[in-house]
């Protein structure tokens, strides 16, 4: 056999076994509806459907854990091989993961109560409505704390912010619109009893994996997605869960490279 083609055929080799005996990723992710919950033992959700996808076309060994965020953070700063969805991308957050994405784009949003007959516009109206309550481990109070806000009270869950919005002892409820529908069922409230205000922030999910990992394993993830938003499949899995999606919003997402 010539040289050459013996040389190329070890080096591919090589690789292939490098790929199979990688270690098992663990991909971290949180009960937040329609993003990822459990639905009859098992993970399920938007953005575990994209996942499952992307395990597949990567043939990564890899299993998808739903744990508390603050747990899951916590693994990934820390631990090889490991990986946290969704995440919102920031500034603060941009050199603490290495990032395959986005896999989403939503809107932070404020909203009030239909009946309440508020207008809210900015955050100066913000410090004026009493206590804003956001759970600590979002992104956005960390936000809104760096603005100062004197009325910002951390709450552990959403769920918490939502019962004190809906027992009326909050006027404002912040909430990703991509996630708004599925927070407030569990409440028996529904989006016709809110107004929609003004937009904190956009928001793009997605899968943080710890500085650790193999950066040639996490390209092979961005190059999964990109194939899926090419072929059309992360088109099918967004209108699937978010079928009243932004159009506009939706074309962007999939033009990103």
């Amino acid at each position: 056999m010539n040289l050459k083609y013996l040389l190329a055929a070890l080096l591919l080799f090589c690789s292939f076994c490098v790929h199979v005996t990688a270690a098992e990723l663990r991909l971290y992710t949180e009960d937040y509806r329609p993003f990822s919950y459990l639905e009859n033992g098992k993970p399920s959700g938007m953005a575990v459907a994209v996942v499952e996808e992307l395990i597949r076309r990567t043939g990564e060994l890899a299993r998808i854990e739903l744990v508390p965020w603050t747990r899951g953070y916590h693994q990934v700063r820390h631990q090889a091989d490991t990986a946290l969805f969704s995440t919102v991308r920031t500034a603060q957050r941009e050199a603490e993961f290495q990032w395959v994405g986005p896999i989403a784009r939503g809107y932070t949003r404020f909203y009030t109560h239909k009946d309440a007959g508020l207008r809210v516009t900015s955050l100066d109206d913000v410090r004026q409505l009493g206590t804003l309550a956001v759970p600590k481990q979002w992104y956005s109070y960390e936000l809104l704390r760096e603005q100062k806000l004197d009325n910002l009270y951390g709450v552990p869950t959403p769920q918490d912010m939502l019962r004190m919005f809906r027992h009326g002892r909050v006027k404002l409820l912040l909430a990703n619109n991509l996630t708004l529908d599925g927070m407030l069922a569990e409440q028996g409230m529904h989006a016709g009893q809110l107004q929609a205000q003004f937009d904190l922030m956009p928001n793009d999910s997605y899968i943080a994996f710890s500085l650790q990992t193999d950066a040639a394993r996490v390209a092979r993830w961005q190059q999964a997605l990109q194939q899926m938003r090419h072929d059309g499949s992360l088109e099918r899995i967004y209108r699937h869960w978010f079928p009243t999606a932004d159009e506009r919003t939706l074309v962007d997402l999939l033009r990103l490279e």
